[in-house]
């Protein structure tokens, strides 16, 4: 039997950098955060609150985007400064330097097996550089306008990427070929990454929306109209059944894929919120932006059940086959997202609400009954210190900010036709392996 959800809680927040926070990972382990930010710094972060943070400093402009290896051993960085930058993320900051993008560097991404490097850049290309040999490998040259970030697939095969030029490309890894262009009408894609399956895509956009998309089907199967300002990043739990966004209106939002809703709005920063990222495992998850600041977060919402089977497929991973197949064709995702509720964006309602016991996050939640109100609403105050624990947010915040924060609540009437709610209950029974849903099934019913 699984454990109700509960509310994410602010669990740790750093402050170090002295210009906007650009981009956030986890290490695999959990025990490190690796940042970038505009002051051109990349900064290693320590969970333990008694070890120190390492500041990198090696690149000439902003830094748009970090990762960590997937082993943890490695970070790398991309800049203005038209590198990209891999680090060691310890003491002695030693780092190499790779050069052939001709403008800004916009985002770098490992490949699962931590063997390559994929870029986006101003100068309208991808490249993709092998790490060990430290040297660059090919250019994906279709796109007619800056690009700004290009993600492999988990399998490795695929690389999808987004531009300015309102376009949004799969593009197959081996034969090099543009497979699918997926069209931006209203804005452009800042953000872009596949959902854990391999078989979707998700963008966040200028234009205040995020869309998920069958790269099969090229079909679009979701679309959240839930931010008031620009999304500029999004991570998709490793479960597949969350994706957390990060907007310029100032909020984090959390979205159950599962039923096609807003779960959960986070007020913490104070300003444009430019970056998010899940940890591996999923139990935690980090948000940075203009107020300079790094939040980690606890989860919570997720259940430990599908925390532990997270581990599980982590630790078993290596032992997984799959055959041979080609470009187009993928482990097989059963899900057809379209299906639990396709367009999946409803009027919110705002209230007004102040919780007494303020703390150092505002946050309202749309779980519950139809006619639930209840609502989370609390301040965040700006530390002095470089890194904090949550009652050390919280006893600043009270003092620092009393205000009332609007929050936002959503009601799902779970008005489905009984045809379809069968239909869909015949599709839910096939997702067990996949995404773990057993926890979800009695949504249909609602």
């Amino acid at each position: 039997m699984t454990s109700a959800p509960s509310d994410p809680t602010l669990e740790r927040h750093f402050k170090g950098h002295r210009e906007t926070v650009t981009s956030v990972d986890f290490s695999c382990n959990m025990k490190q955060i690796a940042t970038g930010s505009m002051d051109s710094c990349v900064m290693i972060w320590n969970m333990k609150p008694q070890m120190r943070a390492y500041r990198f400093d090696g690149h000439k402009e902003a830094v748009t985007s970090v990762q960590f290896s997937p082993s943890g051993h490695l970070v790398a960085s991309a800049s203005r400064d038209k590198t990209v930058r891999l680090w060691v993320p310890s003491m002695k900051a030693e780092s190499t330097a790779f050069r052939a993008h001709t403008a800004t560097v916009r985002s770098v991404n490992f490949s699962g097996d931590g063997q390559t490097l994929v870029t986006a850049s101003d100068d309208k290309t991808i490249k993709v550089w092998t790490v060990h040999r430290q040297k660059f490998l090919f250019s994906l040259n279709q796109h007619i306008n800056w690009v700004r970030c290009a993600k492999f697939s988990p399998d490795d095969r695929l690389i999808v990427s987004s531009s300015d030029d309102k376009t949004i490309k799969l593009w197959d890894k081996n034969s090099r070929e543009c497979i699918h262009s997926f069209y931006e009408h209203a804005g452009y894609a800042n953000h872009v990454d596949f959902h854990p399956s391999g078989t979707c895509i998700a963008a966040s956009s200028t234009d205040n929306s995020v869309k998920v998309w069958d790269i099969r089907s090229h079909k679009m199967l979701q679309h959240y109209q839930v931010h008031s300002g620009a999304v500029n990043s999004l991570s998709f739990h490793p479960t597949g059944n969350f994706l957390i966004t990060a907007s310029s209106d100032s909020t984090v939002k959390i979205l159950d894929l599962l039923e096609g809703k807003l779960l959960y709005t986070l007020h913490g920063h104070q300003g444009q919120v430019m970056c998010v990222a899940f940890s591996r495992t999923g139990e935690y998850f980090a948000s940075g932006g203009s107020d300079e600041q790094v939040m980690v977060w606890k989860s919570n919402f997720d259940c430990a059940e599908s925390r532990d089977n997270v581990r599980l497929q982590h630790k078993t991973s290596s032992n997984i086959k799959t055959p041979p197949t080609s470009s187009m064709s993928h482990p097989n995702f059963n899900s057809h997202l379209s299906l639990l509720h396709s367009q999946a964006s409803e009027p919110q309602e705002h209230l007004n609400g102040q919780d007494s016991h303020s703390a150092a996050h505002a946050l309202s939640s749309s779980r519950g009954a139809v006619h639930s109100r209840a609502t989370h609403s609390h301040t965040h105050g700006h530390p002095s210190s470089t890194s904090s624990s949550t009652q050390h947010a919280q006893s600043k915040a009270s003092h620092q900010h009393p205000q009332q924060v609007q929050a936002q609540s959503q009601a799902s009437d779970g008005g489905v036709p009984a045809g379809l709610a069968s239909t869909l209950e015949h599709i839910i029974g096939q997702l067990d392996i996949l995404t773990q849903v057993s926890r979800f099934r009695s949504w249909s019913s609602g």
